[in-house]
């Protein structure tokens, strides 16, 4: 095609002083999430945003004050967010069992809540069992694709 030879150094805009270069240095790939990490934090959103309208339940019932009512309420729910972030590691995964135990202790408060925890629990295990399914074919697809390259 041409006779010249390609120019030695990197391709033009990918050296440190390129647009959207941090610090010398190229971003990052992004981490591969599984299909069980997905899932399950998934359903763990889910479950904090409907324990926002149990928070406004328990205070609109007047079962808790107010303080309690809407301080554990937003605690609950910061924290289940921040245990959606942990669900890479067996340890994360621990603590959203954790918290489908809290979400079923909600059962003491408003009896309406053991449908609710029944039903998330039931969401969480199948999420698991198939997230955990699909993401050992994944693993065995990608390692014989490997393999053969």
């Amino acid at each position: 095609m041409t006779d010249t030879a390609p120019p030695d150094g990197p391709p033009a805009g990918d050296g440190p002083g390129a647009p959207g270069a941090r610090g010398g240095r190229g971003r990052r790939p992004a981490r591969r999430r599984g299909a069980a990490e997905s899932l399950l934090s998934i359903v763990l959103v889910l479950e904090a945003m409907s324990l926002f309208f149990v928070m406004l339940v328990v205070n609109g019932r007047g079962i808790l004050p107010t303080g309690v009512a809407f301080g554990g309420g937003i605690a609950a729910i910061v924290l289940i967010m921040l245990v959606s972030r942990t669900l890479r590691w067996r340890w994360g995964i621990a603590l959203g069992w954790v918290v489908q135990a809290g979400l079923v202790a909600c059962g003491l408060l408003d009896p309406v809540m053991w449908v609710v925890a029944a039903l998330f629990v039931a969401i969480w295990t199948y999420c698991l069992v198939k997230g955990t399914q699909l993401d050992r074919l994944n693993a065995a697809r990608y390692g014989e694709a490997s393999d053969r390259a």
